[in-house]
């Protein structure tokens, strides 16, 4: 459980701060969509600390990094890391040319193709729970696009509006498409047995979609020398400020795609989804704090659908995870009286139910 809500917690810190400093890069007038899309993977560095000192320097885990990888496994991560690379390219692309209200209404719709890829790669189940929460939190989102309609960009044209629209469209499928990818990776790979195999298999997608970040950077004429020129000529508050923010960037997306990484693992790709969903109004409040940005009646509509969608949800998890805690309790007693195993035992994760992996915890071992 504690794991689970450290996983909550890095994805909610995550996604508001990376969106709040991206807001602040754009406000600023940065404008370079390659490194908009090269820090939201630049920071998989970090995650080298928690992979090889629990090994090399506490000594609390006889596991090796990366030794549980193989041919495989290392092909699906290049795989994936490209898919993600693609689709950090075409939320840049289409965040620098959409205003906030359209992105907001497209992206919305990135709950429902995880419904449906989840359906169709690892079969989830479709129950009251879960549909109620998609269609509360798809509306939430809606509201919150319509709410915010007087905020196109002046100058933006017809053609520059398709290519934001069908690149935001892109970018939620392919996201939608990542997320039961993932599940099904940790399902169906045997080796792919505790969080710290999750860490790895990040760092290896992570480090690919950056390096496709930067190949693009530098076919495109840029690199160091544009992020240079830029921040020293375009920024307009200064060359530390920009660093500053380019950095913390990186960070707080690390935090976000690692949170939601782990969520998957532990929970399902569905609820990783609507967990980002629901963060969208979040991300809203944020703005509201920090920018001073309007909030009308239509976003607290908005964020009322969306609290209401996100809360049952995890209500929902609750009881059954009670539920299923005491089913086990009830199961384990009656196998102690008989003196028999079912061979369910010394396994490190709660039975799977219809919500997905370990509906409502995977403990690892």
């Amino acid at each position: 459980m504690a794991l689970l809500v450290t996983n909550y917690l890095l994805l909610f810190v995550g996604s508001i701060s990376s969106t709040l400093l991206s807001r602040y890069y754009f406000i600023h007038k940065g404008r370079s969509r390659w490194v908009s899309t090269w820090v939201q993977t630049a920071g998989f560095p970090l995650l080298l600390p928690p992979i090889y000192l629990p090994y090399y320097l506490f000594r609390s885990t006889p596991r090796r990094p990366f030794s549980h990888f193989t041919l495989p496994i290392l092909l699906l991560s290049l795989l994936v890391g490209l898919l993600l690379g693609l689709n950090n390219l075409l939320f840049s692309w289409g965040n620098s040319y959409l205003p906030v209200s359209t992105s907001s209404l497209l992206l919305s719709s990135q709950l429902l193709f995880t419904l449906i890829l989840s359906v169709l790669i690892v079969k989830q189940k479709v129950t009251f729970q879960n549909l109620n929460c998609v269609i509360l939190l798809t509306l939430s989102s809606i509201l919150l696009g319509l709410g915010s309609s007087d905020d196109r960009p002046t100058g933006l044209t017809r053609s520059n509006y398709f290519v934001g629209f069908f690149c935001t469209i892109g970018a939620g499928l392919l996201f939608a498409l990542y997320l039961p990818v993932m599940e099904h990776i940790t399902i169906t790979c045997r080796r792919v047995d505790s969080y710290l195999m999750v860490m790895e298999m990040q760092l290896v997608m992570e480090a690919v979609a950056t390096l496709l970040a930067v190949v693009g950077m530098v076919a495109s004429g840029g690199g160091v020398e544009e992020m240079r020129r830029e921040s020293e000529e375009v920024f307009d508050k200064g060359a530390r400020a920009y660093w500053g923010t380019v950095i913390g960037n990186a960070a707080t997306w690390q935090l976000c795609f690692m949170g939601t990484a782990g969520m998957v693992y532990l929970t399902s790709s569905l609820t990783g989804g609507i967990c980002m969903t629901a963060l969208l109004a979040m991300n809203v409040v944020g703005g509201v704090v920090v920018y001073g940005e309007e909030f009308g009646g239509v976003k607290a509509v908005s964020t009322v659908l969306c609290v209401w969608g996100f809360c049952s949800y995890v209500y929902g998890m609750y009881v059954k995870m009670k539920r299923g805690i005491n089913n086990d309790s009830v199961t384990s007693g009656g196998e102690e009286e008989d003196g028999g195993d079912n061979g369910n035992g010394g396994g490190g994760k709660i039975q799977v139910t219809e919500m997905g992996r370990g509906d409502a915890v995977a403990n690892t071992v």
